[in-house]
C-alpha cells in the first residue's frame, strides 16, 4: 500500500512543478533510485522511494516527449502546408457571423515547403478549425493550408486550464484552415468514420438537434453534440456525469456483457472444463467495455475504465484477495502507468472516490424489491453525500437537488435511454423512443431547478480545510457510531463557509483577468465589488461573462456587483453582460450606451456615465472623469465616449481605467484635469496606435501599464510604436497573453503584482515570451496573425 501511495505522490510531485527535470536532476534521480532499489529489503521507505522516484522520472521523460517538437514562434501566423490525417471525429462549430465549420485533431505526416533554409518542426498532432469547407470526414488524408499557433490558452485563478487540456490530448499547437485538399479518402475500417456516419444518422432520423445531440453524446462520446443550454441543464442538477461516456456507463455495459457471456458459456460444459465460467464471463465484459470505448472515442475517461476493470479481472484471475483499498490503490498504479496525467483529472478522483466510498461503507446483500430499493436509494446517497466535498473542490458547485435528479438519471440513462441509443443503430426507430424519454427526462431535470437553493456556489477554500471535509465526508458515509458521523459533519465546515479574503478599509485591489481581446477588471475594497467592462463574445454562445468571470467573481466569493461598468458598446467590451446580468444581482448599470441598446432593458437600475460623478465606498474614492454630459449631444464615436474611471485608495495608490478612449480626447482630459497621476493604467485600447499619447503617460506617470488583448491578435496589440512610447516614459507594461490575469493591491507596502502565469507555472505551460515589456520588442512574424480559435479563446 506504501509502494502504491508513493507512485501517486511522485506523479503529482510532478505535476506540480514549474520546469521538467533537466539533465544532471535526471542522473540525481538515478543514483536515488539505484540506492533505494538496493535497500529495498531492508526497510519498506527504500522501496517506497523506488516507486516515486520511478513514477517522477517516467512520467517527466514522457512528458519531454509530449512537449518536442514544438512550433517556434517565427512561424506562428504564416501559411504552412500541411499534410497528414483527420485523428478524430470533427466537430461541427460556429465561427463569428455565424459561420459553420469543423473542428478536428489533426495528425501531420509531412510540412510542405515554405521557402526557408530551415523547414518549421510541426508539433505531431494539431487542432484545427476550417469554416466555410469542404466537408471533412474522419480517417481521410488532407493537404491543408494553415496558420498555426502555440498551443496557449487563458490564464485566471479558478478557471480552465487549456494547456493543460491540449497537453493531455497531445496537442502542441492550433491553427485556422485557409485552403484544402483532399488527399485519399477514409478507409473502410476507420472506427472514427463508421461513429461519424452514425452521428449524420441521428440527426437525420431525429428531429430535434438537442436530443440527436444527446443521443449521439451517449452511443457515440460525442459530448460536443449537446447544446449548450442542455450542458447548463445537466451541471445544475448534477448529473452531466450520466450523459458522457464515463465509467458509469462502461461499467454497466460490460456488467451487461459479463452476465450475457456467462449465461451463454454456462450452456457448454466442456467449456467450462477448459475455463471456469466466472472467469471467461470476467474477460468477456473486459473485451466489451474495450470495445465499446473504443467506439466511443476512447477517451481519457473510458481509457481509464477498461484499464481499471481489466487490472481488477486479473488479480481476481491470480486468486489474490487483497483488501479493497489495496485493491483500489493497485488499479490507481495500473491506471496511471498508462496515463501519468490522470491525477489532473477531476474525473480520476471522482470515479475513484466513489468506488472507494461505496467499498468502505459496505453493505449486506439484498433480497426482495423493498431491500434492494432501500439498498438503491443508500448507495445514491452515500455518492452524493460522500463526493460532495471533491464536487466542490474540482467545480466549486454543488447541486443541491442532485440526489433527486440522480434517482431518476441514472437508471433511465443506463437501462433505457443508452442501450435504445445503440440499438437504434440496428432499428432506426428506437431513437425516437429514445429522443422521448429523454425530452421527458429533462422535463423532470427542469422541474428541479426552480427549486430554491438548486445549485450552491462556493468560494475557493485553502488546502487545508479541502482536506479536512474530504475526511470529514468519508467519516460521514461509514457504518460509525453517530458521534463520529457527527464530528465527521463538523469536519466540513471550513469548506463549506470559508472565510474569503478581502482588502483592508480604505484600500483596493484590481484584478484584470486574462479574457483574450477585450477588456474587463474587477475592482474590489472591503464591503464592495465593481466590474469595469465584460470582455468579449467568443463565439455565438460562449463569451467572456460565462466563461472566465463568472467561474472567478464565484471562485472569489463575489455574489452580487454593487456597479457594472460598461465603457462604450463595442462587443471586446460589452461581450459578456448579458451573461452576467442574468447570472447575478446587479445594483447599478452605469455606462455610454445609446438609449434603446438591449442591455439597458436587462432590468438594473441604469446611470449614464458622466465626467464629476463620484463615490466611495469603504473608504476608497472613485470618480468618473469622461465623457462630458455636452459629449453625448455632439455624436462622437463609441470610443471617444469611453467611460474613463479613477480609483484611490485612503493611503493615495490610484488606478486609472481608460476603456478604448483616443488621442484627442486623452488631450482633453489632460487640459480638464490638473492631477491625473496613477500608480496603474488599464492602457487605453488594448495598446492601439490610436491611443496612449504621450501627453496621456507624462500626466499619469503611471509605474505599470496593463494591456488587456488576444494572443496573436489579428489586430496587433499591443502596437510596437505604442510600446516604444511607454519603454521611453520608463512605464512597464504588461500583457495579458504573456501574464495571465494580472492583481494588484493598494495596501501592499510596495503595491506588489502578481502575474497568474508566474503565481501557478506548470511545465506544460508556455513561455516563449515575458511578461513585462522592458525592452524594445523585436519585429513582429510576417503576415498577418492567426486570429484566436473559438475552441481556445472560450477557455
Amino acid at each position: 500500500m506504501a509502494t502504491a501511495l508513493a507512485w501517486l505522490a511522485g506523479l503529482a510531485l510532478l505535476h506540480r512543478c514549474e520546469r521538467l527535470p533537466s539533465g544532471a536532476e535526471y542522473v540525481a534521480l538515478a543514483i536515488v533510485f539505484g540506492v533505494s532499489f538496493a535497500l529495498r529489503r531492508r526497510h519498506w521507505l527504500a522501496l517506497a522511494g523506488c516507486a516515486a522516484v520511478l513514477a517522477f522520472s517516467q512520467a517527466a521523460l514522457r512528458a519531454e516527449w509530449r512537449l518536442t517538437p514544438e512550433l517556434h514562434p517565427a512561424w506562428e501566423g504564416r501559411d504552412l502546408a500541411l499534410t497528414g490525417r483527420v485523428d478524430s471525429l470533427p466537430i461541427a462549430v460556429t465561427g463569428q457571423g455565424g459561420v459553420p465549420g469543423w473542428r478536428f485533431e489533426f495528425a501531420v505526416e509531412a510540412v510542405g515547403p515554405t521557402g526557408a533554409a530551415l523547414p518549421p518542426e510541426v508539433p505531431r498532432r494539431l487542432m484545427l478549425l476550417s469554416y466555410d469547407g469542404p466537408p471533412i470526414t474522419a480517417g481521410e488524408r488532407w493537404r491543408f493550408t494553415a496558420r498555426l499557433k502555440r498551443a496557449h490558452g487563458l490564464a485566471n485563478p479558478g478557471g480552465f486550464d487549456a494547456e493543460l487540456w491540449l497537453f493531455e490530448q497531445g496537442l502542441r499547437a492550433s491553427g485556422v484552415v485557409r485552403g484544402a485538399e483532399r488527399l485519399q479518402a477514409a478507409p473502410w475500417w476507420e472506427i472514427d468514420a463508421a461513429r461519424q456516419r452514425l452521428r449524420a444518422s441521428i440527426q437525420q432520423h431525429v428531429a430535434d438537434p438537442g436530443m440527436a445531440g444527446v443521443l449521439a453524446a451517449l452511443s457515440l462520446g460525442d459530448q460536443n453534440a449537446i447544446v449548450h443550454a442542455d450542458w447548463a441543464l445537466l451541471r445544475d442538477t448534477g448529473v452531466a456525469h450520466a450523459f458522457s461516456i464515463s465509467g458509469l456507463h462502461i461499467t454497466m455495459f460490460a456488467w451487461l456483457a459479463t452476465s450475457f457471456a456467462g449465461a451463454l458459456w454456462r450452456r457448454s460444459g466442456r467449456l467450462c472444463l477448459r475455463l471456469p465460467a466466472p472467469t471467461a464471463a470476467r474477460w468477456a465484459g473486459v473485451l466489451a467495455a474495450f470495445g465499446y470505448a473504443l467506439f466511443s472515442g476512447w477517451g481519457v475517461p473510458a481509457q481509464r475504465t477498461v484499464v481499471m476493470l481489466a487490472a481488477v479481472a486479473a488479480l481476481q484471475a491470480l486468486s489474490l484477495r487483497w483488501p479493497w483499498p489495496l485493491v483500489l490503490l493497485a488499479a490507481s498504479v495500473v491506471v496511471t502507468a498508462v496515463d501519468p496525467w490522470a491525477v489532473m483529472q477531476p474525473g480520476f478522483w471522482l470515479s475513484f472516490g466513489a468506488v472507494g466510498l461505496l467499498m468502505a461503507a459496505g453493505g449486506e446483500q439484498a433480497e426482495g424489491w423493498r431491500a434492494r430499493l432501500k439498498a438503491a436509494l443508500r448507495t445514491q446517497a452515500i455518492a452524493t453525500v460522500g463526493l460532495a466535498p471533491l464536487s466542490l473542490i474540482c467545480f466549486a458547485q454543488l447541486s443541491v437537488v442532485g440526489l433527486l435528479a440522480n434517482l431518476i438519471a441514472i437508471p433511465v440513462i443506463g437501462f433505457l435511454i443508452t442501450p435504445l441509443a445503440l440499438l437504434g443503430g440496428v432499428a432506426a426507430p428506437l431513437w425516437a423512443l429514445a429522443a422521448w424519454l429523454t425530452q421527458a427526462l429533462m422535463a423532470w431535470l427542469k422541474l428541479l431547478t426552480v427549486l430554491p437553493w438548486a445549485v450552491f456556489w462556493l468560494p475557493a477554500a485553502p488546502l487545508w480545510s479541502q482536506l479536512l471535509a474530504l475526511l470529514g465526508a468519508a467519516l460521514i458515509v461509514m457504518r460509525l457510531p453517530w458521534r463520529l458521523r457527527l464530528a465527521g459533519l463538523a469536519m466540513t465546515l471550513p469548506l463549506l463557509w470559508p472565510a474569503v479574503p478581502r482588502p483592508p478599509a480604505g484600500e483596493f485591489e484590481l484584478l484584470a483577468p486574462d479574457i483574450g481581446q477585450g477588456n474587463a477588471v474587477l475592482v474590489r475594497t472591503e464591503g464592495h465589488a465593481l466590474l469595469f467592462d465584460t470582455g468579449p463574445v467568443y463565439a455565438p454562445g460562449a463569451d467572456a461573462g460565462e466563461r472566465v468571470l463568472l467561474p472567478l467573481l464565484r471562485s472569489l466569493g463575489v455574489r452580487r456587483l454593487d456597479m457594472l461598468m460598461l465603457s462604450h458598446r463595442d462587443i471586446d467590451h460589452v461581450g459578456g453582460a448579458a451573461t452576467l446580468l442574468k447570472a447575478l444581482p446587479v445594483s447599478e448599470l452605469r455606462s455610454s450606451l445609446e438609449p434603446g441598446h438591449a442591455l439597458l432593458r436587462a432590468g438594473a437600475p441604469q446611470v449614464r456615465c458622466e465626467a464629476e460623478q463620484g463615490w466611495t465606498w469603504d473608504g476608497v474614492r472613485f470618480d468618473v472623469l469622461h465623457p462630458l454630459a455636452s459629449h453625448y449631444e455632439v455624436g462622437l464615436k463609441p470610443n471617444q465616449l469611453s467611460c474613463v474611471l479613477r480609483i484611490t485608495s485612503a493611503s493615495g495608490r490610484r488606478a486609472l481605467l481608460a476603456g478604448d478612449l483616443e488621442a484627442e480626447q486623452e488631450r482633453a482630459l489632460v487640459r480638464r484635469e490638473p492631477d491625473l497621476r496613477a500608480d496603474v493604467l488599464l492602457v487605453p485600447h488594448h495598446g492601439s496606435k490610436t491611443s496612449s499619447s504621450a501627453e496621456l503617460l507624462a500626466a499619469v506617470r503611471p509605474t505599470v501599464g496593463i494591456v488587456q488583448a488576444g494572443y496573436r491578435s489579428r489586430f496587433g496589440h499591443p502596437a510596437p510604436p505604442v510600446l516604444a512610447r511607454y519603454q521611453a516614459a520608463g512605464i512597464a507594461v504588461v500583457a495579458s497573453p504573456s501574464c495571465g490575469a494580472w492583481r494588484w493591491q493598494s495596501d501592499e507596502a510596495t503595491a506588489l503584482a502578481v502575474c497568474e502565469r508566474t503565481r501557478l507555472r506548470r511545465y506544460w505551460h508556455d513561455r516563449e515570451r515575458a511578461g513585462v515589456y522592458q525592452e524594445s520588442p523585436g519585429p513582429l512574424p510576417e503576415g498577418p496573425a492567426v486570429p484566436e480559435p473559438d475552441a481556445i479563446a472560450m477557455f
